[in-house]
């Protein structure tokens, strides 16, 4: 049987926990679908577990504050699916799932899409080798199981990520070869303009010195400036190249190599619901137009969390009590005036958690060297496409990135543009001499997840029932 909720949310992080307790108290039932086995999200993963242990303590006291969140999220009444994939979303709202090898249909009268962001793809050569990973995959295994590797690890990136993670790996005992440091020179003076912002937010100007100093006390090699990677080695990492600002090539040895170049938002949900998106200049990424509760321009559908734009957790959490907020003022279970007066408080404190981000964003673009790989670089790793493979096709004829789909297969595999897209997108428009905001993105399409025969033939569409 189809089932039936007031409100369905996909994503269990800090802006889906927000989003349900609020739900739940004005009355609504809702649904909560998410792909991991436990409520987090990727930066509160596995929290309800490893908050109480050692490992909790090396992640801070902002990782330990995700534990209440969860507990009150499932004191809510809200209704928690773990291990659960949605490949399909239609308007109405239908919303396709696949879980244990079962597929299933639940209508909801609303959706709030909470499913967060990803690492920025950054493809450079050798990044498919086996001992190449990013920052945000070796913190996911340092959370959940305390993997630390078991020889010194290269990290190469910029912004807060890798900055965090290297103290945490310090902490739990783990070496650190070098850190390659790829933020674009002069990141004081891009961000002077926000010197007000840091002064109001000197706590969190604070916390990022004490994992500097972290860093300096462990012996931690920093090595600035660096424009461009290469991998090398025959069936496992081996050496990595690095080139510097002032055109400097070194090869050091290296088993591990994490990277990382910022985070930018999911949007392959609102992409294929056809929502409006614009483009973000200061964090180079596509994100959807949204109104003042994160309303998409379709009725009904929200987008709260960092699917919304970066901002942190504390904005997150914020954004999911906003979407809620939304959500039950067109159920006709919160008035408007009270909307209103809720809104307000909320719109204001979400304010003040993004008034920090300007500066980071200034402090942390991405350098313009992940745009323009060099034409051995793989981009698609599901169809094994390199750069130079997408320059021949972008130079045959003026195509967008959706016709270089039928071209190449570029975005046709299981990762569904996911790792290409912004890639191609920016090969595109060079090759047109084009912004890459021009050129558009990939169109999705259904199954958002990869689907098998035996797990469709098990979708049941009876009669809904409440």
């Amino acid at each position: 049987m189809t089932r039936h909720v007031s409100v369905a949310i996909i994503g269990a992080g800090p802006a889906g926990m927000h989003a349900a307790i609020r739900l739940r108290s004005y009355g609504l039932s809702v649904l909560v679908l998410d792909e991991q086995p436990a409520v987090g999200g990727q930066i509160w993963r596995a929290v309800e577990t490893v908050a109480p242990t050692s490992t909790g303590d090396l992640l801070g006291a902002e990782y330990r504050a995700g534990a209440d969140l969860a507990g009150r999220f499932h004191a809510s009444g809200a209704m928690y699916e773990p291990q659960t994939q949605v490949w399909q979303i239609e308007p109405g709202w239908r919303i396709f799932t696949k879980r244990d090898g079962n597929t299933e249909c639940v209508r909801a009268d609303q959706v709030i899409l909470a499913t967060g962001a990803q690492e920025r793809p950054a493809p450079f050569p050798g990044w498919t080798l086996p001992g190449v990973l990013t920052v945000g995959a070796a913190q996911i295994l340092l959370k959940t199981s305390r993997q630390i590797p078991a020889k010194p690890v290269w990290v190469a990136g910029s912004g807060p990520l890798p900055l965090l993670y290297i103290a945490q790996l310090v902490r739990a005992g783990g070496k650190v070869a070098g850190w390659l440091d790829t933020s674009p020179r002069g990141e004081w003076r891009r961000a002077m303009p926000w010197a007000g912002a840091a002064l109001l937010e000197r706590g969190e100007i604070v916390k990022g010195l004490q994992w500097m100093r972290e860093l300096r006390d462990a012996g931690v090699r920093r090595i600035r400036g660096v424009t461009a990677l290469r991998a090398l080695g025959q069936g496992q990492l081996q050496t990595l190249e690095y080139t510097t600002a002032n055109g400097k090539v070194q090869r050091v040895p290296a088993d591990v190599l994490l990277s990382h170049e910022g985070i930018i938002p999911s949007i392959h949900m609102t992409q294929a619901l056809g929502c409006s998106h614009t483009w973000n200049h200061q964090q180079s990424c596509l994100v959807p137009v949204l109104d003042e509760h994160g309303q998409t321009s379709k009725q009904g559908l929200f987008v709260a969390g960092d699917g919304a734009g970066i901002g942190g957790a504390k904005a997150a959490c914020v954004r999911g009590d906003l979407a809620a907020v939304g959500a039950a003022k067109q159920a006709g279970h919160l008035s408007a005036e009270s909307a209103l007066e809720q809104s307000a408080a909320l719109r204001q404190q979400l304010h003040s958690t993004l008034r920090l981000r300007p500066m980071l964003d200034a402090l942390y673009p991405p350098r313009a060297e992940i745009f323009e790989p060099s034409d051995d670089t793989i981009v698609c790793r599901c169809e094994e496409l390199t750069a130079g493979d997408i320059r021949k096709a972008a130079a045959l004829t003026p195509l967008g990135p959706n016709q270089m789909k039928a071209f190449t297969r570029a975005g046709m595999g299981p990762c569904q543009g996911r790792q290409c897209g912004y890639t191609v997108a920016h090969i595109v428009a060079a090759e047109q001499k084009k912004h890459v905001s021009e050129v558009g993105f990939y169109r999705i399409r259904p199954p958002l997840k990869p689907l098998t025969l035996g797990e469709l033939a098990s979708l049941s569409l009876e009669e809904d029932v409440k």
